[in-house]
This record gives structure tokens, sequence and C-alpha cells, in this order.
């Protein structure tokens, strides 16, 4: 393994991001297929729609990082494993060939209504910067109350965490993180409280939702969020991909992962490059570049000098 490509979630999208995926056939194509799935112009989104805020958004972020994949593909650019963080796992899954596209479209408009129902307004995700995961999970227990919830969600790097609550526990955990060695605690532009015990129910749900789905053995192997582990079992994938929601995402222990396995080139597909900024940081023996600021051809020209083919 020597190629990876990984896939941002909610939280790392801008205007008219669609617009500005690679000119190249492959992304017409599968704006036109999304569109035609979801019965909407996916370029609108995540611009104001008829659409919640937070199904855009995820529609939105699934797309761009397939479309791009699909572009990369047909220049035979192709990854040796893929691994997305959030509702990124339905694009690794998808760019895995583990799940179609058009029901990795259907599964995340699912998911992403049932996580905006459940949680309207009053919730949302916060990072924290400077903290280990045991000094964040003493602060959120120390400070949440049944009125007030924060988890610990998200470990993103070891010192990198994304804690997930009500807007209330969120402050409390930023201003004590800020006086216990925070350098850096900032709430997120996100709507819901992903990874959490909060969404035990819509993981539930999304779970007999994907039971329907048909979930295919991958090409190359997919990473989960919830242990960062890489498979080839459809049923793992499945569950990965439903029960994500309630438990916190293990990005770091991935990307880890996929570097004792041989990844020695990440490629972050669309939108941002938050991921890529991660590698980097964390695995000076990796290269990683990013699709939202590389052109296609330099991705391209990096995946076959680094890649064996998949």
């Amino acid at each position: 393994m020597t190629v990876a490509f990984l896939c941002p979630g909610q939280g790392v999208q801008t205007p008219g991001m669609l617009d500005k995926l690679p000119d190249h056939p492959a992304v017409a194509a599968t704006l036109a297929e999304a569109s035609a799935v979801l019965g909407l112009d996916v370029r609108g989104l995540p611009r104001a729609s008829d659409l919640h805020p937070t199904v855009a958004m995820q529609l939105g972020t699934v797309t761009a990082g397939v479309a791009a994949a699909r572009a990369l593909a047909a220049e035979g650019a192709l990854p040796n494993a893929a691994a997305g963080l959030s509702v990124g796992a339905f694009t690794a899954a998808v760019i895995c060939g583990a799940l179609d596209f058009g029901a990795a479209l259907v599964a995340v408009k699912y998911r992403a209504e049932r996580m905006a129902a459940a949680f309207p307004t009053g919730y949302g995700l916060a990072s924290l910067l400077g903290l280990n995961e045991p000094e964040v999970k003493a602060l959120t227990e120390a400070i949440a109350t049944p009125e007030a919830p924060v988890y610990l969600a998200i470990v993103n790097a070891p010192r990198h965490i994304v804690v997930a609550g009500s807007h209330a526990g969120l402050d409390r955990a930023v201003a004590e993180a800020r006086t216990t060695g925070a350098h850096r605690a900032v709430r997120l532009s996100v709507g819901v409280p992903s990874h959490c015990p909060l969404l035990a129910d819509v993981a539930t749900d999304l779970g007999s939702f994907l039971a329907h789905t048909t979930v295919m053995a991958p090409r190359v192997p997919y990473v989960t969020n919830r242990g960062g582990r890489g498979t080839r079992d459809p049923e793992v994938i499945r569950a990965d991909l439903a029960t994500n929601l309630a438990f916190p995402v293990r990005w770091h222990d991935a990307v880890n992962l996929l570097v004792e396995t041989g990844a020695r080139l990440f490629v972050e597909v669309p939108p941002g490059h938050v991921l890529r900024d991660l590698a980097v940081a964390a695995f000076p023996i990796a290269r990683a570049v990013s699709l939202a600021d590389s052109s296609l051809a330099t991705a391209v020209a990096l995946v076959h000098r680094h890649g064996d083919p998949p």
C-alpha cells in the first residue's frame, strides 16, 4: 500500500465548492448523476436551498469527494486504500467500491435529515488544540451536566481533539480548555453534536436504513472511523457507516494505520485541506496533497510516482 485517499467530513465546506472542482468530464458526469438521484441541482450545494444546512453540507461534501476521486481514476490515479472522517466515510466507501454512489447519497440524505431533526438548534462541535485525549476526557466528564452535555467526539491528532454537545456545554469546555493548557479552543461551524451518545438513536435508525442497502466487498481497504482499522468486510463497513455517529472517531489511529501499512502519499479529496495538514504534521515520513488547493494534474503525477496498482 502506497497511496491513500482521505475524505473530509462536514465543517470544511465553502460556498460554491462544487463549482471549484476540476474541469473534467468525470466531474460533470458525477454532478449530473447526483442531481438526478437527489432531484435537485447539486451545484447549489451548500448554498441556500430547500434543504436544511446540515443536509446540504453533507450531500455537497460527499458529492465533491466522489467527483474528484472519479476524475483522478479517469487519469489512472487510483488509491490503495481510503479513509473518510464522519460523513466522509461514505465518500471513502464509494471510492473503495463498497457502496454505489447513488445509494450513498440516499443514505447520507437520510442520515443528515435525522441528525437535523434530532438536534435542530442548540448543539454543535468545538475544536481543542493542545490537550491530549485523557485530559479532554477528564475535562468533559468534570463539566458535563444533563442540561449541558459535552463529550469527546473526534481524535484528530494526539493534541487536537473535537468535542460535541450543547452550546452551553461547548462554551464551558472552550473556557475550561483555555485555562488548562489549550493554546486554541474554538467552536466549529457544525450544527449537530456528531460522534457522541447524543446521536445513539439516530445511529440505530441509520443502521436499520442501511440494512436494506447493498454493501459490497471493496476493491481496496476501507479504514473504519470507530476503530481506525482497515477492512474489506462489507458487514464491518456497514456497521461503521451506521454506528460511528454515536462513538468517537479515531482519525489519528486511522491515518497511523495507513502509514504503518505503507502509505507514503495521502491525497485529500475536496473540500478543504484539514486532513492533509493533519497528516503532514503527524507523519513527516509521508507526503500529502489536497485537491482543494492543488491541480488535478499535480495530484495525478504524484499518485503515478508513488502508487502501486491497487
